[in-house]
């Protein structure tokens, strides 16, 4: 007798979790997930990130969480290391939440040469995955797929103005040099410094750096002044009759310091002195 109470209770315990199970079916409606939109952001010369944003809306009466995310973001074709939201993510009952997938971009991980990369206008990236929802019916996978671009950071535009008139000793001249650096993107750019080897109609002055200049916003420019002098005893006569002309030719080997990298760049101007 036992036996079959026992048998008739499993019965009935698994028709009440079919019966359930119908319920839930019946009652549960489906999540919707969409792509938002991208957010690049932190652009350097050395790289940047971007995130992407999705949104999941649940329209049911219980709140469901993030179980597992399978992403995937290439740029120009190169796969980059991209993160995830932390799982466990709540999406309230009856409402909206959104998930970021950010992504530390390289440059160097996407170009062999990073100055040949940031000649390009703009560079592609794809997302591939798809992202599971723990549901009371288990988990529903839905798929990410978007594509689109982003603006690729260009190298600051480096420029001499034409300096004041020097001071004139018996051992050669000083004056001051008058450098502009101008963010050419539309965004701000760090830029921790302008350092390199300046040379005036061939004469080497040596080693001249601009300091760190912060961030530079879009569009803007910063100006500094480099202090140069010129000694006859160091063998700087022809660049200071050249000076004394009224013209001179100068070169400045530089390298661009953002992002903890430095990025070649060299300038070379015919220089009016004024007398």
């Amino acid at each position: 007798m036992t036996r079959r109470v026992l048998a008739v209770a499993v019965v009935l315990s698994l028709s009440g979790c079919a019966l359930l199970q119908d319920f839930l079916s019946a009652a549960f409606v489906r999540p919707t997930f969409r792509f938002v939109r991208a957010e690049p952001e932190g652009f350097s010369l050395t790289g940047m990130t971007l995130n992407t944003v999705w949104e999941v809306e649940n329209p049911n009466s219980v709140g469901l969480s993030l179980a597992r995310a399978d992403y995937q973001l290439s740029v120009d074709g190169k796969q980059v290391v991209a993160g995830q939201p932390p799982r466990g993510l709540q999406i309230p009952a009856g409402g909206r939440a959104q998930l970021v997938f950010p992504a530390n971009v390289k440059f160097a991980d996407v170009a062999a040469v990073v100055t040949t990369f940031l000649t390009k206008d703009r560079a592609t990236y794809s997302v591939e995955g798809t992202v599971g929802l723990d549901t009371p019916l288990g988990i529903i996978a839905f798929p990410m797929a978007t594509q689109g671009d982003f603006e690729v950071p260009k190298l600051p535009e480096v420029r001499f103005e034409n300096p004041a008139p020097p001071q004139v000793s018996l051992t050669g001249l000083t004056f001051s040099l008058p450098l502009t650096v101008t963010n050419r993107n539309s965004y701000q750019l760090p830029i921790s410094g302008v350092t390199g080897t300046l040379t005036v109609a061939g004469a080497p002055v040596g080693t001249v750096s601009t300091g760190d200049l912060g961030q530079v916003p879009p569009k803007q420019t910063r100006r500094v002044s480099l202090p140069v002098t010129l000694n006859l005893l160091q063998g700087a006569s022809a660049a200071i009759s050249a000076i004394q002309g009224g013209k001179a030719d100068v070169r400045f080997a530089a390298q661009v310091q953002s992002g903890g990298s430095t990025l070649p760049l060299d300038v070379n101007q015919a220089l009016q002195f004024v007398r």
